[in-house]
């Protein structure tokens, strides 16, 4: 008798039958480390590359500079060799370093206060303005920020021209004849406060957009209430649009610090300083001292001197302002 075994079939999985589903465009598997891999890494390195070629490289460059007895010879050769803080000894100890320095100072601290004050003013003019006359003073202001630096000391330049320029014109019409061929540029004071009036109305247009910005975020209820609480207009701007906008015109401060500390184009193009040393400040004396005296490693001194002290301003003024606002907190 032959048995006959029944082989029974396995039975099939529980999905046995269903569609099998493609695979989709699932979460990305992290690397075997548990990290995203080098793609960012990748993706980033060109900016990173550029930002140190163009930014840090520079800067190295002339803190080595600064370091070395670097003239002319050393340009041409390059057998430069370092001799330490020699060239900053020689720099701090020229008197006409340090009166460069205050007029730096000085140069900054009026073209600042001047370009807050004017730009607070034409901010709070514009949101008080109708659609049609806020359209046009915003226009205005981006055309003037848009102008070329050069285009525009070019202009100024042709305003206050001693023998055709508009501004001599105009004064000799309104009677003030001692204006008649008035040469602006040979008198230290006056060349000084027209390139204070062409670096304000520069930056002016670039603060009061900055700034008129953050004057919309302040809430209408709060201007509401206070005027039915008989405040005046000054009032209302210490106790409720200064402390909405502070941190907005805090950056504004800073960014105008540091653009005025290192205003040179526009002194450059109009005075080369000049006359004498009237408007001469540290970015114009140290490319005077490495091109003039083509004294390339005390020009890279006065360099970095200019860089510590824009930064020792902005260190401090910064420290006050998160001291204020630990204060409020």
């Amino acid at each position: 008798m032959t048995a006959v075994r029944e082989q029974t079939a396995p039975h099939p999985p529980p999905s046995a039958g269903r569609p099998r589903r493609s695979p989709g465009p699932g979460p990305r598997r992290p690397s075997k480390d548990g990290g995203p891999g080098v793609w960012p890494y990748l993706l980033i390195a060109p900016a990173v590359l550029g930002t140190l070629y163009l930014l840090v490289y520079p800067l190295v460059r002339a803190v080595v500079i600064s370091l070395q007895d670097f003239g002319l010879r050393q340009l041409i050769l390059g057998d430069a060799r370092f001799v330490g803080l020699d060239n900053y000894g020689t720099l701090l100890g020229d008197s006409r370093f340090w009166e460069v320095v205050r007029r730096t100072f000085l140069f900054m601290a009026v073209n600042v206060v001047l370009i807050m004050v004017l730009s607070t003013l034409v901010a709070l003019m514009i949101e008080r303005l109708g659609r049609f006359g806020r359209i046009a003073v915003l226009s205005s202001l981006v055309l003037t920020w848009a102008m070329p630096v050069i285009a525009a000391t070019t202009v100024f330049q042709w305003l206050f021209h001693s023998e055709f320029g508009i501004v001599n014109a105009v004064l000799t019409d309104l009677g003030f004849t001692s204006f008649d061929r008035y040469a602006w540029f040979a008198h230290g004071p006056a060349a000084f406060a027209i390139l204070v009036a062409l670096i304000v109305w520069q930056s002016v247009p670039f603060a009061a957009i900055t700034l008129y910005s953050a004057l919309t975020t302040v809430p209408a209820e709060l201007y509401e209430s206070a005027r039915l609480d008989g405040a005046s207009g000054i009032r209302i701007f210490r106790s409720i649009t200064f402390p909405v906008v502070r941190p907005i015109f805090l950056l504004v401060f800073s960014l105008e610090v540091i653009w005025t500390f290192k205003a040179f184009v526009q002194i450059w193009v109009m005075t080369n300083g000049g006359p004498g040393d009237a408007t001469t400040i540290l970015p114009v004396y140290a490319v005077q001292t490495a091109l003039s005296s083509q004294r390339y490693d005390l020009g890279s001194a006065a360099s970095m001197v200019t860089v510590v002290l824009m930064s020792g301003v902005l260190v401090l003024y910064f420290r006050q302002m998160f001291r204020q606002e630990d204060e409020l907190a």
